[in-house]
């Protein structure tokens, strides 16, 4: 196979200063994707150097669903600013070039790690979005956050490379032809305004058929998003109770809750004795790192008031355990300040009905601020220590 040649690649659009442009866009995706990502990964460490806040209670809703939001916009970005890029990487350098030649050597590795991390980063994080899970051999989460700062790294490396060519391109006007290859002579399909104004309309339409994920009021014109406010009273279901391997023992009537403190079984408490203690109501949302989220009103007994009535003292994070037998979320944990906090319930209820199986029946952990994936449904036990 013939390795092309700069100069085959002769449209007038393939310019740094159409590249620039887009790059700068494509950078705030990445630089958020990145930071929204961190919180993320943050709020599902079990016991963080740092404790991530309770509040607000539509904290993490709002960073997960920019975290969606910013990476779909990436793709479009990512597609036009390769492909204007692409002749630069047949470019012949000298071997006695010196430090143009490790300039040029540091760049292309630069852009192979990039581009490599980068496809891997939104393809995968697209299928998770999707709820398509096709891998086996790797954690999603563990692999998704290794390659972030992989692909922050590389893009900060390519950034400081090519400052001075992005500072001329920025600062001249978009027609400049000053630092075009030579060959880039022939006038393209479109004008670079028009191209790039076509890039920002495929990244303004990306942004608006996930969003409704996350933004109720653009459900109707967000064709790409999922869960979007389908289900018992008005919260999607990601996990059936069939898919749990629950539905007899959540059903069971014999079911009880094992409050443990010190590893001594302190009650068991069945559903009409939850019943029977002080009922409250917030309105929560459930937000999951795909990315869509939903608000429900949720009532049921305090968590801290369960803990407190089996001797429990105040502070201590909660194992909880679920009746689902398998799973890398049936067991997760509760930190003290969220267990604390009066908005976090053991719920029984939701939009004024009894949960649903597929909801958690009997009962479910509901807390501000905490990812779906923690907000664990059927649950069998909480733990703490003395």
């Amino acid at each position: 196979m013939r390795v092309p040649h700069p100069d085959h690649f002769t449209s007038r659009l393939r310019s740094p200063a159409v590249a620039a442009r887009v790059g700068v866009w494509l950078g705030i995706s990445f630089g958020t994707c990145f930071l929204t990502g961190l919180v993320s990964h943050w709020a599902q460490l079990p016991s963080p150097a740092i404790g991530f806040p309770t509040s607000p209670a539509w904290g993490y809703r709002f960073t997960q669903g920019l975290h969606v939001v910013t990476g779909c916009a990436a793709v479009p970005l990512l597609l036009v600013k390769l492909w204007t890029v692409y002749p630069r990487l047949f470019e012949r350098v000298d071997p006695r070039a010196g430090r143009r030649l490790v300039a040029v050597g540091l760049e292309r590795v630069s852009i192979a790690v990039l581009v490599a991390a980068s496809v891997f980063q939104l393809a995968t994080g697209l299928a998770n979005a999707a709820q398509w899970y096709p891998w086996r051999e790797f954690s999603f989460r563990t692999t998704h956050y290794a390659l972030a700062w992989v692909a922050i790294g590389a893009l900060l490396v390519h950034v400081a490379v090519k400052l001075e060519v992005i500072r001329a391109a920025l600062g001249a006007d978009v027609d400049d032809t000053t630092d075009d290859r030579e060959s880039a002579v022939e006038p393209g399909p479109v004008s670079r305004r028009a191209l790039l104004r076509t890039t920002w309309a495929a990244a303004g339409v990306a942004v608006l058929a996930t969003a409704g994920g996350t933004v109720p009021w653009l459900r109707r014109v967000s064709v790409l998003a999922v869960r979007t406010g389908e289900g018992p009273g008005g919260v999607p279901i990601n996990k059936s109770a069939a898919a749990a391997g629950v539905t007899a023992t959540a059903a069971d009537p014999g079911w009880a809750l094992e409050v443990v403190v010190g590893g001594d079984v302190r009650s068991r408490l069945g559903l009409t004795d939850l019943r029977a203690l002080p009922q409250h109501t917030v309105d929560l949302p459930i937000a999951c790192v795909e990315g869509w989220s939903a608000q429900g009103r949720w009532s049921g007994v305090r968590i801290s008031d369960v803990l407190t009535a089996a001797g429990a003292t105040g502070g201590r994070d909660v194992l909880v355990t679920s009746l689902q037998q398998s799973g890398a979320f049936r067991r997760t944990v509760l930190p003290g300040a969220f267990a604390d906090d009066d908005r976090t319930l053991l719920a029984l209820d939701l939009a004024g009905e009894p949960l649903s199986l597929d909801h958690g029946h009997p009962c479910r952990l509901v807390a501000p601020n905490r990812p779906g994936v923690l907000q664990t449904k059927w649950l069998a036990s909480l733990e703490v220590d003395a």
